[in-house]
């Protein structure tokens, strides 16, 4: 039986900055459900649509892809692909007209495979979390009636000061940790409470929200370069060497991965004290070290009185619990009880009570272990399959670090990829002044199944070797 006849009519736009694979899949959508492709209509193979097009063939293919993961088409083997029988309705949610813009421009987000910055789905302890959860729901129910202290719950904040010690090198009390609604929250409680004014250095790359943060807040940032050896210290105090902050991820930098030096590190504190300044540690990814054990935080190195320490509970446990802290010099605490009274943002005390049980029963830190074990197992098949593939790449603490060919659009790229129901990060919005040569991506390895990676990998690559 002969192929039915279908009216296919699209116009590639190869100056727009929408991904060509954006627009094939666009089209045919709009085709299909438009009625001009009807139901059970035989689309062209990629080899004669490439053609016809005069594209790649895996530009094709990954159209295809994103209109058989919609439920639009199927892919029938040897039959070909065809318009799917019965084509699901389209949710509000995905028009492009409603979509909610991200923060920053540039910033591409997504909840698919290799997203950074969320823990490992089947690895969370469902049934002990549920199991902590109820039972501080049962202690809150019946405890008497009042407002919560500002500061966060006791007993976590001494749990919190319990696990540094233990995990970081970091010794502090517990009126010296302030529970807080995150990362954001505590970097804006330290700004405020602090009256910080002036220039604050960002590590070059580092995380853009950061960035946005402390321009918000009132400061004028001053992006200072980061190279194998973390961040370059010289270099911050030859372009801000009044800066009454300095920002850095010390442990793990984020987004390249690596340590801050020892040599470094001294030449930081010491410039801290030598001109007043603050420099706030972002415990970025904690005890989550790979390869060893984790260096100590930089606010339990001798001399590190000016030393404001965040971390949050997002890597290891949820986001969703939007749940963190910071630790400040114990000559500070009054000065920050005064802020927190103003400025708090600890969450609901029944959160914070469930996140102390799981600290005291040393939960945590088995949970930790099994982790960095699960997780190094899922980076090295990635690793694996970009070394077959001979692709330069590092890895850089839960993620790997790729650099795109030269023309490739990481911000682009990133956007085809989210409709294959990949969630890579794009590396130039690191940048305060991205380049070309800063075109790259992050590719997230807690979620990526060790069975899964190499056929998640080859539809990345798929993408990547398309002419975008």
């Amino acid at each position: 039986m002969a192929d039915p006849k279908v009216p296919l009519a699209l116009a590639l736009d190869r100056a727009a900055p929408t991904a060509l694979t954006e627009q094939i899949a666009a089209g045919l959508r709009s085709a299909i459900e438009q009625g001009r492709l009807a139901p059970g209509a035989r689309l062209p193979s990629w080899r004669d649509l490439a053609s016809q097009l005069g594209v790649a063939r895996g530009t094709v293919r990954a159209a295809y892809e994103t209109l058989i993961d919609a439920g639009l088409v199927q892919a029938l083997g040897a039959a070909g692909t065809h318009v799917a029988r019965r084509v699901p309705v389209r949710p509000q949610d995905d028009l492009p007209a409603t979509a909610a813009p991200s923060p920053l421009p540039g910033l591409v987000r997504g909840n698919g495979v290799f997203q950074m910055g969320v823990p490992a789905q089947d690895g969370i302890p469902a049934k002990l979390w549920s199991r902590l959860f109820v039972r501080a729901a049962r202690t809150a129910a019946g405890a008497a009636p009042d407002y919560p202290d500002p500061r966060g719950e006791p007993a976590l904040r001494t749990q919190i000061a319990a696990m540094l010690a233990v995990a970081r090198g970091l010794a502090c009390s517990p009126a010296q940790v302030y529970v807080t609604g995150g990362h954001a929250a505590s970097v804006a409680l330290a700004v405020r409470a602090l009256g910080l004014a002036g220039q604050a250095w960002t590590e070059e790359p580092g995380y853009p929200l950061t960035r946005k943060l402390l321009a918000t807040l009132g400061l004028d940032t001053v992006a200072v370069p980061v190279d194998a050896q973390g961040l370059d210290v010289a270099a911050g105090q030859a372009l801000a060497p009044q800066a009454a902050l300095a920002v850095v991820t010390p442990g793990q930098q984020a987004p390249l991965g690596v340590a801050l030096a020892l040599a470094r590190r001294r030449a930081l504190l010491d410039w801290a004290v030598r001109q007043q300044a603050w420099v706030l540690e972002d415990d970025y990814l904690g005890e989550l070290q790979l390869q060893g054990r984790a260096a100590p935080a930089l606010g339990a190195d001798v001399g590190a009185a000016r030393v404001l320490h965040v971390g949050t509970f997002s890597k290891t446990i949820s986001p969703a619990l939007r749940l963190g802290f910071l630790v400040v010099p114990a000559d500070q605490v009054a000065r920050f009880d005064a802020a927190t009274a103003l400025h708090g943002s600890a969450p609901a005390p029944l959160v914070q009570q469930a996140v102390a049980e799981l600290l005291r029963g040393g939960h945590h830190l088995r949970h930790l272990r099994r982790m960095k074990r699960l997780y190094q197992q899922r980076r090295d098949a990635l690793l694996a399959c970009l070394r077959a593939a001979g692709i330069t790449h590092r890895a850089a603490g839960l993620a790997v670090l790729l650099q795109l060919p030269p023309g490739r659009a990481d911000v682009a790229l990133v956007r085809a990829a989210r409709a294959l129901g990949l969630s890579p990060a794009p590396l130039s919005p690191w940048y305060a002044r991205p380049a070309p040569e800063h075109n790259g991506l992050l590719l997230g390895v807690t979620n990526l199944r060790v069975e899964e990676a190499a056929a998640h990998w080859a539809r990345l690559q798929s993408l990547i070797d398309a002419d975008l």
